[in-house]
């Protein structure tokens, strides 16, 4: 199982990959067209800033570690064993618990926009905004995972502060 989650997840940063560089190949050609033939292009601006979202929400949902996400931790890093545990355990019920809640209005907005599309590529709203579901099952499911963890007695994950990297 643990092979096929690792698989996943380099496919994962693959996809974060090539958006990423189409978003630098769209922002190349609007500089190119704006300031060397004086023809600026609206699509390249468009792309990029849907690209962007893409990217954030498909980066935090299915790349960036637990670990290695930015944390204001210095109350959990205070506290004893069992006070780290009861705070992560209340901050995964209240994560789950939240995104769960905003699940239906959330399916509600995303499906109602489907009446909308982009200005220049013509992407229907529903399809650009559907990351965002996609965004929170994954925050939903990373959260049960960590609160069954925590529930069985297992230490919070800590951030080493002192290591860097690309989480490799």
């Amino acid at each position: 199982m643990r092979a096929i989650a690792d698989w996943l997840r380099r496919r994962a940063e693959n996809v974060a990959a090539a958006m990423l560089a189409v978003m630098f190949g769209a922002f190349v050609v609007q500089i190119v067209f704006r300031y060397l033939l004086d023809w600026p292009l609206g699509w390249t601006s468009e792309l990029t800033v849907v690209l962007w979202l893409w990217l954030v929400l498909w980066g935090s949902a299915f790349v960036v570690r637990e670990r290695e996400a930015i944390r204001f931790d210095l109350l959990v890093a205070a506290a004893g064993r069992r006070a780290r545990v009861a705070m992560g355990v209340v901050a995964a019920l209240a994560l789950v618990v939240l995104y769960a809640a905003s699940l239906p209005a959330t399916w509600e907005y995303v499906s109602f926009m489907k009446v909308e599309r982009t200005s220049y590529l013509k992407i229907r709203f529903d399809w650009l905004y559907s990351i965002y579901l996609v965004f929170a099952v994954a925050v939903i499911v990373r959260y049960l995972r960590i609160l069954a963890r925590l529930l069985r007695g297992a230490e919070p994950e800590e951030a080493d502060p002192s290591v860097s990297g690309s989480g490799l």
